[in-house]
């Protein structure tokens, strides 16, 4: 196994390294080292109109065949599910997919070092999805890759690049900076991590993504305009209604749980949604209650959500609170007519527990959405506390 080893713990992490890889195999030159947003993906309406209205297309060639993914499995079923169905997609598209189950049984963490040591070092370039993760930190402090690329796995990108450039520890935007027993052990770890994630001599750093991000000297950053999903999925038949997304915004404990089952109510009410489609960590205690409650259909996708709505049917309207799919849904669907919303996070619907920076954080999510993005703020219009979105 040499060449490109790709190491993905998520199905959206996977999904952009298929972008990442389309991209390198589509591009006439290196690619372009200007910021997502500077100025948008030049052949997106072109590319939308020459979609095929097929899924995905049988028999595509292979973007880089030199390419191993390995799926650092999660232990939560519905991750592994989305995993395993991108897994066959990148499958189909020539790529070598190998499952390693890093996190079941007593054991499996050295016995998934010792197998994938000689992959680690033979690998000109490493991809990961997730610089936070103290799987893939263990890897870099144990192998340093001669190329590395970071590629999308939500908003937590915006983070580490400044996190990077600011040249901090790396911490999740939703956890509080004190340091607890378990990071104490691991800050080692972390810490020579950190250096191998940043470019030094002999070693080049790339961020791969859709997100407006600040990257610090030397590290080259491009634009993931979402050509494969156009190129391999849709157009999609478009609903009358909207089409809610969810957040486990709840579950990390950054928003009220009350606050939150009583916003979703009045955003289906307010655009006449009747889907909600689920974030892959949602409680299912969460959901029966939201579906109990609006009467929403409860949708847990069985793909990242883009190629979902790529794939459709899909509503003409999108409402998303503060989440990737704000700056990714409108590359996807350019040239469709789906409009995306994007319903920021009062202060009051925060709990008292969440990070310091949570509030900053997603209005910097909302406020650095696309321009085709329509932003709702949600206020109280009377004492009984019934809000209304403008």
């Amino acid at each position: 196994m040499t060449g490109q080893l790709a190491f993905v713990e998520s199905p959206v992490q996977l999904l952009n390294v298929l972008e990442w890889a389309h991209t390198r195999a589509t591009a006439p030159a290196a690619p372009s080292a200007a910021p997502p947003g500077a100025s948008g993906p030049a052949d997106a309406d072109a590319s939308a109109r020459a979609l095929s209205s097929t899924d995905a297309t049988p028999g595509a060639a292979p973007a880089a065949p030199d390419l191993t993914v390995v799926v650092l499995s999660p232990t939560d079923p519905m991750s592994r599910g989305q995993l395993r169905r991108m897994a066959q997609l990148a499958r189909d598209e020539g790529f070598t997919v190998r499952w390693q189950e890093a996190r079941r049984g007593r054991g499996a963490l050295v016995r998934t070092l010792r197998e994938l040591a000689r992959p680690l070092r033979s690998a000109e370039r490493v991809i990961i999805g997730d610089p936070f993760s103290r799987y893939v930190q263990l890897l870099l402090t144990l192998f340093g890759p001669r190329h590395l690329t970071v590629v999308d796995d939500g908003t937590a990108t915006m983070e580490f690049a400044a996190q990077l450039g600011r040249g901090e520890r790396l911490v999740r935007w939703h956890r509080k900076g004190s340091l607890g027993p378990r990071e104490l052990v691991l800050a080692p770890v972390t810490s020579l991590a950190k250096r191998r994630l940043a470019p030094a001599r002999g070693r080049t750093v790339e961020i791969f993504t859709s997100l407006p991000v600040q990257a610090p000297e030397g590290v080259r950053v491009t634009e993931n305009s979402f050509a494969w999903t156009r190129t391999r999925f849709g157009p999609p038949l478009l609903t009358g209604g909207a089409d809610l997304v969810g957040t486990s915004l709840v579950e990390t404990g950054v928003v009220d749980a009350v606050h939150y089952d009583r916003v979703v109510g009045e955003l289906a009410r307010t655009h006449g949604a009747t889907r909600y489609f689920a974030h892959r960590r949602e409680s299912a205690e969460k959901l029966h209650r939201i579906a109990v409650e609006t009467g929403l259909q409860v949708v847990r996708p069985e793909l990242p959500l883009e190629l979902i709505a790529r794939r459709g049917p899909i509503g003409r309207t999108v409402v998303s609170f503060p989440s990737t799919v704000v700056h990714t849904l409108p590359l996807a669907l350019a040239g469709t007519g789906v409009k995306v919303a994007v319903c920021e996070i009062a202060p009051e619907w925060l709990r008292e527990s969440a990070s310091p920076r949570a509030q900053g954080f997603l209005s910097g999510v909302a406020g650095t959405a696309a321009h085709e993005v329509d932003r709702l703020t949600a206020r109280v219009t009377n004492p009984t506390d019934r809000l209304e979105f403008g």
